[in-house]
C-alpha cells in the first residue's frame, strides 16, 4: 500500500480550515474561518491565509509556507503536542503550532479545542 503524505503548505492550510468548519463538537461548534484568501500564495515567512474566530472573537490566524501551515493561537494556551510533524513556537503574537503534514492537522484542531475549553 502506498501512503501519500500531504506536505504542501497551502493544502495543509485548506485541510485545517475544513476541519475547523466541519467539526461541530464542543467548542468547535462555535469556531469559524474568516477573512480567507482563497488565492493565497505561500511565502517563506508565511503568507496570511485566514483568521479563526470563536464566538465572533478572533482567537488565531493561519499562515502558509511552501511546506507548512502555521496556526497562531492568541494568548497562552497549555499545549501537549507530541508529534514529530508538529512544532510549537512562542512569539509575541501568541503560540504558533506548525503543521508539517496533512495528518498533523488533527492535532492542531485538538489543541485549539482544548485551549477554547479552558
Amino acid at each position: 500500500m502506498v501512503e501519500d503524505r500531504v506536505t504542501d503548505g497551502t493544502r495543509i492550510g485548506q485541510l485545517l480550515a475544513s476541519e475547523l468548519t466541519g467539526l461541530e463538537r464542543g467548542p468547535l461548534a462555535d469556531v469559524s474561518v474568516v477573512d480567507a484568501d482563497p488565492d493565497v500564495e505561500p511565502t517563506a515567512d508565511g503568507a496570511f491565509a485566514y483568521a479563526v474566530e470563536y464566538r465572533h472573537q478572533r482567537v488565531g490566524t493561519v499562515h502558509v509556507t511552501p511546506a507548512t501551515a502555521r496556526l497562531t493561537i492568541h494568548g497562552s494556551p497549555s499545549l501537549t503536542v507530541e508529534r514529530d510533524d508538529v512544532t510549537v513556537e512562542s512569539t509575541a503574537a501568541g503560540t504558533v503550532l506548525v503543521a508539517q503534514s496533512g495528518a498533523a492537522v488533527k492535532r492542531l484542531v485538538d489543541e485549539l479545542a482544548a485551549t477554547l475549553e479552558n
